[in-house]
């Protein structure tokens, strides 16, 4: 009878050999469009360990497209925390805004630090980027300050050069904080 001793050895060897010799990759199956952003996704990862704040920021649109709302969180906090260029900076920080004021998921609105933010974004750009103020109009309808809201969708329109498609998404949130409402949770999140 061989012994548990044996035994033993004989599946540690196994294992040994194993791992020093690699394991077979695991192939999963998808659609062509969801490898395309899987792949997106991977590139954004690699490019972000190497310091690109653009591949960050297109990880996180594509997270909040797929409903990963965790991640894209996630992605808006360390895209602010590292601090990068100002205007990058600012658009990090409206951007993070934009999401907490619109988010489909509502656990994810925070309406007061996407005033904050949207505030800090605007302050940067010396007030004179029409989607950081209307992201700061999102944001104060969020809080339910709906006043705020409008002089701030007013604000953005008014900004010199917007173009027709920014001017006419402008005119109806404006409609909306009018109306007293706020962005609702099955609209579509994503900033022109």
């Amino acid at each position: 009878m061989i012994s548990a001793r044996v035994i033993a050895l004989f599946v540690a060897l196994i294992t040994a050999t194993t791992a020093a010799h690699g394991s077979v990759p695991i192939v999963v199956e998808t659609g062509a469009g969801r490898r395309a952003v899987m792949k997106l996704c991977s590139d954004a990862s690699d490019q972000l360990k190497n310091g690109d704040v653009a591949s960050a920021k297109l990880r996180a649109s594509i997270n909040v497209r797929l409903g990963k709302y965790a991640e894209a969180s996630k992605e808006f906090n360390y895209l602010v925390s590292i601090h990068p260029r100002r205007v990058t900076f600012a658009r990090a920080l409206s951007e993070r805004a934009w999401f907490h004021s619109t988010c489909q998921n509502s656990s994810f609105r925070n309406g007061q630090q996407a005033v904050k933010d949207a505030k800090a974004a605007c302050s940067i750009m010396v007030w004179k980027d029409e989607h950081m103020i209307d992201t700061l109009a999102a944001a104060y309808a969020e809080t339910g300050d709906f006043d705020s809201a409008i002089r701030y969708a007013e604000q953005a329109l008014a900004v010199k050069g917007i173009s027709p498609e920014s001017a006419k998404a402008f005119r109806e949130h404006l409609m909306w904080f009018q109306q007293r409402r706020r962005f609702p949770a099955s609209n579509k999140t994503e900033k022109i």
